[in-house]
């Protein structure tokens, strides 16, 4: 049921003027919620709930870039898009690298996102998975020095075939904001290297990745990965 119908059920303009006295100041003009009628309360619902889908659906999207910039053409970096976004997450928070190395911005971000309570998960390729593409430490272990990070891989034993990689390199923050990009989490890729991105304010985008990500989770086809120190 709508929640014009469910406003019909209640009553009405009482029920408009229920909200309008209630906890949502200055959505519903008080002096109009006196004087609808209960069709008109209807009506002016759908107008509202028509504005809100209208405002949820548009969106933004703007390149992003690593390496040399060109002072003839703004462009915003990688780094300063990802920092950004991780400091405006308020609930949780998706990263995937395929290699990852200790970037002091990224980490001082999450630390200070982990810090008002966000939720940060990251998932990352790993030695194993990378079938000798990858040397050194684990890239999990970029990620050790912020606590309470959910370290998160795609399993060997669910891979379709030997040579699957975990490929994506993305972020999402609060279903809201979505960076794609060919950067690692590392300081050549944010900072030295040439790559390119899109970040998504808005719209179904980061929506539909988080969703995705949440899938895997629950599919089995994402876990849980404990690194060592």
């Amino acid at each position: 049921m709508s929640a014009a119908a469910r406003i019909l059920d209640l009553g009405g303009a009482e029920a408009l003027r229920a909200v309008v006295d209630g906890r949502t100041p200055g959505i519903v003009p008080a002096e109009l919620a006196v004087q609808v009628t209960q069709e008109g309360s209807a009506d002016y619902l759908r107008g509202l709930a028509d504005g809100y889908a209208q405002a949820a659906a548009t969106h933004r999207v703007e390149s992003v870039w690593s390496g040399p910039h060109e002072h003839t053409v703004p462009v915003r970096s990688t780094e300063q898009a990802l920092v950004d976004l991780v400091a405006g997450a308020s609930e949780h928070l998706w990263l995937m690298t395929y290699s990852a190395r200790p970037h002091r911005p990224v980490l001082d971000a999450l630390g200070a996102a982990r810090s008002r309570g966000v939720r940060v998960r990251v998932v990352v390729e790993t030695l194993q998975g990378a079938g000798g593409a990858l040397a050194g430490v684990e890239p999990g272990a970029a990620f050790l020095g912020v606590p309470g990070v959910e370290l998160w891989h795609w399993p060997v034993r669910e891979r379709p075939e030997r040579s699957s990689r975990m490929h994506a390199k993305i972020a999402v923050a609060d279903r809201r904001v979505l960076l794609v990009s060919s950067a690692n989490l590392t300081q050549s890729g944010t900072v030295s290297n040439i790559e390119a991105g899109l970040l998504v304010r808005g719209g179904t985008a980061p929506r539909r990745a988080t969703e995705h990500l949440e899938a895997l989770v629950g599919s089995g086809t994402l876990a849980r990965l404990a690194v060592g120190a």
